[in-house]
Formats: C-alpha cells, sequence, structure tokens
C-alpha cells in the first residue's frame, strides 16, 4: 500500500531530555492505524512535530509527497493533515454549529477585500452548509445549536473530530478518541471513523484502550523510549516479547 506520511529520523529534545529518538514510520492510505506505547514513549511529542505544533530538531516528515517537515500547524492543515487533542478543544460559549464553523476551509475572516466583494457572506454561508453536514454525519444536528459547555463528554470527542473535518482533510491524527467516554458512545466513534475511512480519510490513533485498537486498527505501531520498536497487525504485537517487556511496569497502554 503506498504511504501517505512518512517519517524518517525524527528527533525533539525538550530541556535536555530526548522525548524522539529517531523514529521510522510509515503510515499507508487508506487505513487506521495505530500508534500505541507505554508512558513516554514519545507517541503525543510526534504528533506535536508531525501537525507542526512544534518542529523537531532532526528528520523529515513527508505527507502527500511533500516535505512538511517543520511546517507552521496552519499550512500543515492547508496540506491536509490535521489532528485532534486529547481533552476537547471547543470554545464552551459557542454552539456546537459555531465551533465547527470556525474550523471551516479557507475562512475568509474579517479581511477587508473579501468583505467589499461580497465573499465573506458567501463564505460564511458555505461554512454553515458544511457544518450542518459534518453535525449530521457525527450525530450532533440534534444538538447543533447547544453550547459546547453543555455536550456529554462523548460528544465533545465527536465535536472535535467533526472540527478536524471541517478542514476537509486527508488524514486525521487522533489523540484518544474515546478517552472518557462510555462504551456505547465509544462504538458509535469507532463506527464513525470505520465510515469515515471507507470515504478516503486517513488515520493515526493513539489510544489506551486496547480493546478499541484489537477491533479498530490495522496495523499497529509501537514506540518506546522515543523509538520505533515493532509493527504488525494486533495479534502479532501482543504476542511480541520486545512489547511485552516495553510495557512491563505501565499500568495502561497509553
Amino acid at each position: 500500500m503506498t504511504a501517505l506520511l512518512s517519517v524518517r529520523g525524527l528527533t525533539r529534545s525538550y530541556y535536555g531530555v530526548q522525548a524522539l529518538r529517531g523514529v521510522d514510520f510509515d503510515v499507508a492510505a487508506g487505513t487506521i492505524t495505530a500508534l500505541i506505547g507505554p508512558n513516554g514513549a514519545g507517541k503525543t511529542t510526534a504528533f506535536q512535530c508531525i501537525s507542526g505544533v512544534v518542529p523537531p530538531d532532526g528528520g523529515q516528515v513527508v505527507f502527500g509527497g511533500m516535505d512538511i517537515t517543520g511546517w507552521r500547524a496552519d499550512r500543515v492543515t492547508g496540506a491536509g493533515l490535521t489532528r485532534t487533542f486529547q481533552i476537547a478543544r471547543g470554545i464552551s460559549r459557542l454552539s456546537v454549529l459555531d465551533n465547527l464553523m470556525l474550523y471551516a476551509a479557507d475562512q475568509p475572516g474579517e479581511r477587508l477585500a473579501t468583505a467589499l466583494l461580497g465573499g465573506g457572506r458567501a463564505a460564511e454561508e458555505a461554512a454553515r452548509v458544511r457544518a450542518v453536514e459534518v453535525a449530521r454525519r457525527l450525530n450532533l444536528l440534534h444538538v447543533a445549536n447547544n453550547p459546547a459547555a453543555a455536550l456529554s463528554g462523548g460528544q465533545k470527542k465527536l465535536l472535535e473530530i467533526g472540527r478536524a473535518l471541517m478542514a476537509s482533510p486527508r488524514m486525521i491524527l487522533l489523540d484518544e478518541p474515546i478517552a472518557g467516554v462510555n462504551p456505547s458512545l465509544a462504538e458509535e466513534i469507532a463506527e464513525h471513523l470505520r465510515g469515515l475511512r471507507d470515504d478516503g480519510i486517513t488515520f493515526l490513533v493513539i489510544e489506551h484502550h486496547m480493546d478499541l485498537i484489537a477491533r479498530l486498527c490495522d496495523p499497529v505501531i509501537v514506540m518506546a523510549e522515543g523509538r520505533r520498536l515493532t509493527e504488525g497487525s494486533f495479534s502479532q504485537i501482543a504476542a511480541n516479547p520486545e512489547v511485552q517487556e516495553a510495557y512491563m511496569g505501565s499500568r495502561t497502554w497509553a
């Protein structure tokens, strides 16, 4: 399968501590790939560097054939790669619909030329149409006018995914999409991800619920101590002695 995302030799240190020590992995187009490892393995730092939140110290990130190493987050998003966060980042006082509209692709903002030409109003209406479409897709339409603060934990996770979808991405980095979510809604989120994958969106998922990883993700990439340890199907990595040793003393797979 063709690699949509390729990470080579990625390094990053914080205050002299190496969080990434030369990470290498590929994510094939059309997959839901898991990125797992014990606490402190470097998974979130890898997400930060790939998505442009922080620059890597070294290495290379290639997305869709483009070298995006060190790009700012907004430019990475514009290229079709976006991410969610473990803690939902919605603006609590705004409605679900308004939260989605804030992340529409090609947002014109308050530019004078756009306003004079009437493009601002047209873009706002296009964003609203897209937001309604995304809300309907994620079963959030019935709470579209509710403030984000009123949503359940699982609905906030769906809103976070919806915000990523507003940018019309080719790939989404998902950071613990079912953390703190009840089992029934967690399964609903999994079904949404399968459907979005079938519609052509690729996912790289950090998640510590191994039952979800086993049912949803293939392949599974394992990190430990800032490096890629191994990769394979869930059954292969679960039976791998190196993986078992890496997790010894860790209470959760996170």
